[in-house]
């Protein structure tokens, strides 16, 4: 097992798999992996031409990418409590993304950074006070 796969300890503690809709792999694998850190750990077609659906995953937490239509709509949001919003965040703005140069947010419930995916997803990675 690699160090980015999640431990069952992380499956069973997450015990929810989000579902997002993304309409190009290519897309969402260079967004997702490239931009945000996530390891793109399988994908699953019925054919070689029909729709993908993959699993990303990054510290612990897991995703589920889909292009079937029927799986989620687009626009969907989830959180994701990570250990360190502001190295994160630090990371994401020294990448100079043209589509993603997230802010940081302190609210009662801890400090939040909210980053839109490129079919309109959002990802709200949530440091707990």
């Amino acid at each position: 097992m690699s160090d980015d796969e999640p431990k069952l300890d992380d499956i069973a503690r997450q015990r929810v798999v989000p579902i997002l809709r993304v309409f190009d792999h290519e897309l969402a694998r260079r967004f997702y992996c490239d931009h945000l850190g996530f390891t793109w750990q399988w994908e699953h077609r019925f054919e070689p031409d029909l729709p993908v659906y993959a699993q990303v995953v990054r510290d612990g937490a897991v995703l589920h990418l889909s292009e079937h239509h029927g799986d989620a709509t687009p626009g969907g949001a989830v959180m994701i409590v990570v250990p360190d919003v502001q190295a994160l965040h630090d990371d994401l703005i020294a990448q100079h993304h043209p589509n993603s140069r997230p802010g940081l947010s302190d609210d009662a419930w801890g400090r939040t950074m909210t980053v839109t995916d490129p079919f309109g997803n959002r990802l709200v990675f949530w440091q707990r006070s």
